[in-house]
């Protein structure tokens, strides 16, 4: 086996998974490890889940794809099941959160336009993730990630997170039509909205015609204890980009919208060629079923506080643990200095995470964790931390 013909975009730790089964993964040497990762907020059933396994094998016997040219029946029974579950109108299906995030941008550009606005401007945050593709890149707040690919698009207004008076400063400001953030910024490091600030952020948006856009692509379906990050705050996005946890592996993202934004799109302004298909829509059709009939809502919240509170207790004085925060199985542990290097030590001790923001370990565990998994996760993460805060710190 060789990379030597894989694009060089991803400096892969040199191991491979062969199998999964429930919360645990096996290399292809057979060594087990527990997955506190889910394929980065992915596989939230796990791996191998016996009701997916078995729909996705079906559908894929009868039909996998047909195109949008057609009508496909799976993909309005899913538009159908998750309008339900958000309050909103109607939805576009896509391959990706990068796609449900551009799906997004250009209804509130198109929406702008509408308007008379000849350059609608979009509110971003600092540290958001968006995606990769130009637009979705130049809305996300990394310079590491944007450098290069100069010149990078227009029309955004980047502003502090969770900062309400900076976005009152800009209600003034001629030419905006939406409010782009995260709930939980995950690839930032995984700082949490405040409830009121999202309150606010509805009414200003109410007051100003803008639309409120929430990209749930890394928070959403159940990974918070809620079928989306923002419903703890009690409000109700215009638009929302959803994918990663939706097909629980196969890929598919979504942009849902309501009211106005739901009105925008006439047929020839956007369009996908696999987006939707009876194959992926199935997969998060039985998705979504899992997750109700397993209680996995409750169990997303109730693991994430086990994991939280465990992890307060036995790193509880350790000096370099600057915080542990997150919601549901959303989690972050921040250091006072780089931490990469603990995600190979993990692996040797058979866990799975991953360090975002240089400084923050992000745990996201599938969402079927037990009691017993989430101790583990605990008991063999913790020893790791107090290790490497034990080495000097490098000049």
């Amino acid at each position: 086996m060789s990379a030597s013909h894989v694009m060089k975009t991803y400096a892969p730790q040199p191991i491979a998974f062969a199998r999964g089964e429930g919360a645990w993964l096996w290399d292809t040497e057979g060594r087990r490890y527990l997955d506190a990762l889910a394929g980065i907020a992915v596989s939230g059933l796990g791996h191998g889940h016996p009701v997916l396994v078995k729909a996705i094998a079906g559908q894929a016997a009868r039909l996998i794809h047909t195109s949008n040219l057609f009508r496909v029946a799976e993909q309005e029974r899913l538009a159908e099941r998750v309008c339900a579950l958000a309050a909103m109108d109607n939805a576009f299906f896509c391959n990706s959160g990068a796609e449900a995030n551009e799906c997004a941008i250009k209804i509130a550009r198109l929406h702008g336009h509408h308007r008379g606005i000849e350059n609608p401007a979009i509110i971003v945050m600092e540290k958001a993730w968006h995606g990769r593709t130009l637009a979705t890149l130049s809305a996300t707040g990394s310079r590491k990630a944007q450098a290069g690919f100069e010149p990078l698009m227009g029309g955004f207004l980047r502003v502090p997170y969770n900062d309400l008076a900076a976005i009152e400063r800009l209600e003034s400001h001629g030419s905006v039509v939406a409010v782009l953030l995260e709930v939980l910024q995950g690839e930032g490091g995984i700082h949490v909205a405040d409830a009121q600030y999202l309150r606010s952020l509805r009414e200003i948006c109410d007051r100003r015609g803008w639309l409120l856009m929430i990209d749930e692509v890394q928070s959403g379906i159940a990974r918070t204890g809620k079928w989306f990050a923002h419903q703890w705050s009690g409000i109700v996005p215009d638009v929302m980009a959803l994918a990663k946890g939706l097909g629980s592996g196969v890929p598919i993202g979504a942009c849902l919208a309501r009211g106005v934004a739901a009105q925008v799109f006439k047929p020839g302004n956007h369009g996908t060629t696999f987006g939707g298909g009876p194959l992926v829509s199935v997969a998060a059709l039985t998705t979504l079923e899992v997750i109700e009939k397993d209680g996995i809502l409750a169990n997303a919240k109730r693991q994430g506080d086990l994991i939280r509170a465990g992890l307060a207790e036995a790193l509880a004085g350790v000096a370099g643990v600057k915080e542990i925060r997150g919601m549901g199985l959303m989690i972050g542990v921040e250091l006072d200095r780089p931490c990469g290097e603990i995600v190979a030590r993990a692996l040797e001790a058979g866990l799975v995470i991953n360090v975002t923001a240089d400084k923050v370990i992000r745990l996201l565990p599938p969402l079927i964790y037990s009691d017993a998994e989430s101790k583990e996760l605990v008991a063999r993460l913790a020893p790791l931390v107090k290790a490497l805060l034990a080495q000097p710190v490098a000049a």
